[in-house]
């Protein structure tokens, strides 16, 4: 499979592309009431294989397409021996389209949904709403939905859980806690994006016959080895310390030794052939004294000993942020760092100075010549870009990390169970790995220094980014509630090994 059709089918689509996708398989000849079939039938076969035969399901219909798919849900099940009963969200007459038809197969009562809370049955199915939802639940139908999720009952819901917007993940008052989610051709950001990948339970994705040159273009991703594989960084034989890649870690005084050199560690784990921390004089005992290990340490006092040392062509890519500090010398190598030539993570202090400098991160980072990456958790974005209106009333995250890409020049790193790496260009990627485990100390440190040690062997940023966050994350999962952050650098060789074999 090659790296187009990978990312294609990684490809993750608003609510306004795949009604495009629906329109454009529609024009070449496939009519809408068979696109609607199948979906009903994929939602009707995930009923079946949570039921026994003779199982009691409702179905709640609502007044569009949604709607439809239910509608041919409650037929199947009906002929597979399910007892099922119909309620609908708004009068019979109104229904249109694909969703009229639908219900005209039906020959079964139709129940106003007013009368939910009769025998409501063993599993429900939500097509009340689905992802184009753009207001909140009210009346009748926030009061439906409640008693769903009242009952514990399972819950189907049709294409995301109704009241999760599908292009970001938000609610607006009440929504379904699905136990299922049944989606169609390809996943969408609220799918992933939380809190609307917590309600959304097992999501199925369906073929339903929906062209897939529909995807082409696409600019989301779920991110997953598919879409970085290919520029992987691949080592021959002849190759030797520096061309795998020399990275360095700019630290602070003694009161900071662990941080950066879990950063430096793990760009060495990840692949990197060599990692040296810059650090101020006096913590150069303090860092010796932690060895004997592989990685070097040299002082930097200031900004001209960074650029003395990052002069070097050998240095392929450089680190600042973990245990900076955030006095004038942090200042003044950040500045370092922001004018010259070698690929550069910065993280933690580094972005919180980027924040204060004079026009802040755009301004600094303004005419870059190297790639750049900035790894900042919620609390970081808020510093960096909480002062620009464009962004800030942004209510997806995927939509304030791309628009802060494009406004600093830079790859951003939106840390967070749901991780957004955003690039400059428009792509951007949303993260699936991780969980609760990685909120330690030090957990943030390391990925960063995965970033740097990927950027030093000169994979491009966005891949190296997104290869680092699902490496990470899939690390954390491994190890489970109990890691500490020192012991996700040295999980990251077998799952490299697993992940990406030669």
């Amino acid at each position: 499979m090659n790296e187009a059709m990978q990312a294609t089918e990684l490809a993750l689509l608003s609510t306004g592309q795949m009604q495009q996708a629906d329109a454009m398989t529609i024009a070449a000849g496939r009519p809408g009431i068979v696109l609607m079939e199948r979906a009903g039938a994929a939602v009707a076969a995930a009923a079946l294989a949570r039921s026994a035969e003779g199982a009691a399901i409702t179905v709640v219909c609502g007044p569009g397409n949604n709607g439809g798919d239910g509608f041919v849900a409650a037929r199947i099940l009906r002929e597979r021996g399910r007892q099922v009963r119909v309620l609908l969200h708004g009068r019979l007459e109104a229904l249109t389209g694909d969703a009229a038809a639908a219900s005209a197969r039906w020959d079964g009562p139709i129940l106003p949904l007013a009368r939910i809370r009769e025998a409501p049955g063993y599993l429900f199915i939500d097509a009340l709403f689905g992802a184009g939802l753009t207001r909140a639940l009210a009346g009748e139908a926030a009061a439906a939905v409640a008693f769903m999720n009242e009952t514990g009952r399972p819950i189907i819901a049709v294409d995301v859980p109704s009241g999760v917007s599908g292009d970001t993940g938000q609610v607006d008052g009440i929504a379904v806690k699905a136990s299922e989610t049944v989606t169609f051709f390809r996943l969408k950001p609220g799918h992933l994006l939380l809190p609307g990948r917590s309600l959304c339970g097992h999501v199925s994705l369906s073929d339903i016959g929906i062209l897939p040159e529909a995807a082409a273009g696409a600019a989301t991703f779920r991110n997953d080895v598919g879409l970085w594989r290919d520029v992987w960084p691949r080592h021959g034989l002849d190759t030797h310390k520096f061309r795998r890649g020399a990275v360095a870690v700019v630290a602070g005084g003694v009161a900071g030794v662990g941080a950066p050199r879990l950063s430096a560690r793990a760009a060495l784990r990840i692949g990197a052939g060599l990692a040296t921390i810059l650090c101020e004089p006096a913590a150069l005992m303090a860092h010796a004294a932690r060895g004997p290990d592989a990685l070097m340490q040299r002082s930097a006092a200031d900004a001209a000993a960074l650029t003395a040392f990052l002069d070097d062509p050998r240095v392929s890519a450089v680190l600042a942020g973990p245990a900076l500090g955030l006095g004038e010398r942090g200042a003044e190598l950040v500045g370092a760092i922001a004018g010259c030539a070698t690929p550069a993570v910065l993280d933690a202090d580094a972005l919180t100075l980027l924040a204060r400098a004079p026009g802040g991160a755009a301004a600094l980072l303004a005419g870059r010549r190297a790639a750049c990456v900035l790894t900042p958790h919620e609390g970081e974005f808020q510093r960096l870009f909480g002062g620009e209106a464009g962004i800030a009333k942004e209510r997806s995250k995927l939509e304030r990390a791309r628009k802060a890409a494009r406004r600093c020049g830079a790859i951003v790193v939106y840390k967070g169970a749901d991780t957004v790496v955003a690039a400059p260009d428009g792509r951007a990627a949303i993260n699936t790995t991780g969980g609760p485990a990685l909120a330690t100390a030090g957990s943030g440190d390391v990925l960063a220094g995965l970033i740097c040690g990927l950027l030093a062997q000169g994979m491009p940023a966005f891949e190296a980014s997104c290869a680092a966050a699902w490496l990470h994350g899939r690390a954390g999962e491994r190890l489970g509630i109990g890691l500490i952050a020192d012991d996700l650098p040295e999980a990251i060789p077998a799952l490299m090994r697993e992940t990406l074999p030669v």
